[in-house]
């Protein structure tokens, strides 16, 4: 839809006034304030006029295009003002944004976010509280190390007496994950352990933070060791407790054992409580990744699942996915307060030593930081923690439900089970071949993508590709999720009709060769060929896309 901001809300910036080099209404300040809320006004309004109109996830526009409307723009020409820059970014980003409250976006781990947090952010935005030093941010300090207290108290940590937890907001579970295997290096290198033997141990089903975080510790090329897992990708305790003996007896030290509570493709928990006894049997730093898994923590139904992650040393959890808060929203919960000394560097400028402000710096990775827990602070307070949690249950349900019916469905066949919200699947009909059902994985996610009209992810399991979608929109329907599925039997459908049409002279049947239509007409210089082959020769298809995907019914077929 056209953007639907004034045209004017305020003129195009004139020549700065004798005696000033700028402009002087550029800031937001007193004198500026009502042309501040002119401005956030009309882009909300534009927004929630998107948000009422927008009926599939994507535009679909080709990357061709996308990145012609990107160059097309002279970022050194002339000021145009605020109400037109806006305009402008509301057509380029808004108008092909990738929108995560459609029903049909079944992705990645995004979430629809909460209101409250969406209003919060408006008020950090403006302020721009940064919480390194508590003289930058006086009560922002105070209400984030609350939130912190209220995080590791929902873990099981204690948060008083005389080792209280601890932990700090970052800007994502990457760097959570990243903070705590540092802090589980200078544990054992202040314990006289040499980088060249450090060994941490994790499943192949881990995020892949822990092999890049493990680079960037300058830990050796063979540091994170796999441990094997059960049938449904779950570490198996046996497997590491055979791991850490194995590893005693090379004479290299385990610093860490990562456990996944809601791994990325399957969203399984490993068994945190008897992985607890081995790491506790063994004196080994446990670090629990909750990124996905965290929403349980409120969970009214569900919450028995983290049973055990209050042993761990440290947890990862990411608010921007299962508490519904904008990105960024994440944290790093440690079960003692002292295991984030390490991180301390003191300078006097900014958070000297002797300083006894709680000074946020001392225990962050990061100097300048947003006020980011103000969102889930208001969330907390707007919803309640109970709110959340059946946020979190409905999204769970609604991916039993969708199993459900994929169970019982001839075309599709369900690959293991899962934990929390998704759903591993493949079209594969009985008489298809699994190789030819392999290569259908990342045609027909092309297929959808390029029309806009659903967003499915695709992952390998056990040597299988699958198609996988990741359920994170509590208010997405069992129907909504139905007609996704239909769009992925069409697009199959389509892409093996075409196959058995490829060798003859006849026309397609429009019945047996289904359609996908783009929400709008007019846009044929996307760079497809003219025979209909879906992203043949486009510059973002990898390999396996590329290849795979020649012959695949696109958008412009069905107008």
């Amino acid at each position: 839809m056209p953007s639907r901001l004034p045209a004017v809300t305020q003129p195009v910036p004139a020549a700065p006034s004798p005696g000033t080099r700028h402009d002087t209404t550029a800031l937001l300040r007193g004198a500026t304030a009502s042309t501040y809320a002119d401005t956030v006004h009309a882009v909300a309004d534009d927004i929630a006029a998107r948000l009422t109109s927008v009926t599939q996830p994507f535009s679909g526009a080709s990357r061709p295009e996308l990145q012609g409307l990107v160059d097309a723009v002279d970022l050194d020409g002339p000021p145009s003002g605020t109400a037109e820059a806006l305009r402008e970014a509301a057509e380029l980003y808004a108008r092909h944004a990738i929108w995560f409250h459609e029903p049909t976006y079944a992705a990645h781990l995004n979430c629809p976010v909460a209101l409250p947090a969406v209003g919060a952010e408006t008020m950090l935005a403006a302020i721009n509280t940064s919480v390194d030093t508590y003289d930058q941010s006086t009560v922002a300090t105070l209400m984030e190390r609350r939130l912190v207290e209220w995080t590791a108290g929902r873990i099981g940590f204690a948060v008083d007496g005389d080792a209280p937890a601890d932990g700090i907001f970052t800007s994502g579970g990457t760097q959570s994950n990243f903070q705590a295997l540092f802090l589980a290096r200078e544990r054992a290198r202040r314990a006289g352990t040499r980088l060249e033997s450090m060994r941490i141990l994790a499943t192949t089903a881990s995020h892949f933070s822990v092999a890049k975080s493990a680079l960037l510790l300058g830990l050796p090329d063979d540091a994170v060791v796999a441990v094997g897992t059960d049938t449904e990708g779950r570490m198996s305790a046996d497997a590491l407790g055979e791991t850490l003996v194995d590893i005693e007896r090379t004479g290299d030290t385990v610093i860490a054992v990562v456990a996944t509570a809601g791994t990325t493709d399957r969203g399984r928990i490993d068994p945190l409580g008897p992985i607890a006894d081995l790491c506790d049997a063994v004196g080994t730093w446990l670090h629990v990744d909750a990124a996905y898994g965290c929403g349980l923590l409120v969970s009214p139904t569900r919450r028995h699942l983290l049973d055990g992650i209050e042993r761990a040393r440290s947890v990862t959890v990411d608010f921007h996915k299962s508490f519904f808060q904008p990105v960024s929203s994440s944290a790093l919960i440690v079960r003692e307060r002292a295991d984030l000394a390490p991180v301390a560097w003191h300078a006097d400028y900014l958070n000297p030593e002797e300083n006894a402000e709680p000074n946020q710096v001392d225990k962050s990775l990061q100097t300048t930081r947003r006020f980011d827990a103000l969102k889930l602070w208001v969330t907390l307070r707007a919803l309640g923690a109970d709110g959340i949690g059946a946020m979190v249950d409905a999204v769970c349900d609604l991916t039993a439900a969708v199993r459900q019916d994929l169970a019982g469905d001839r075309d599709f066949r369900l690959v293991g089970t899962t934990d929390l919200s998704t759903v591993l699947f493949r079209y594969e009909p009985d008489g298809l071949d699994p190789a030819h059902a392999d290569a259908l994985v990342p045609q027909v996610r092309r297929v959808l993508f390029d029309s806009g009209r659903a967003l499915v992810a695709k992952t390998v399991i056990d040597g299988r590709p699958c198609l996988k979608l990741t359920l994170l929109n509590p208010d997405a329907t069992l129907a909504d999720i139905r007609g996704v599925l239909e769009l992925v039997r069409s697009a199959a459908h389509g892409l093996l009709a075409g196959e058995a049409l490829a060798d003859t002279d006849e026309p397609p049947c429009r019945d047996v060769h289904p359609r996908l239509a783009r929400a709008e007409d007019g846009r044929a210089e996307d760079g497809r060929a003219e025979d209909g082959r879906a992203g043949e020769g486009r510059a973002e298809d990898g390999p396996e896309d590329a290849g795979a995907e020649e012959g695949a019914p696109t958008a412009e077929e069905g107008r």
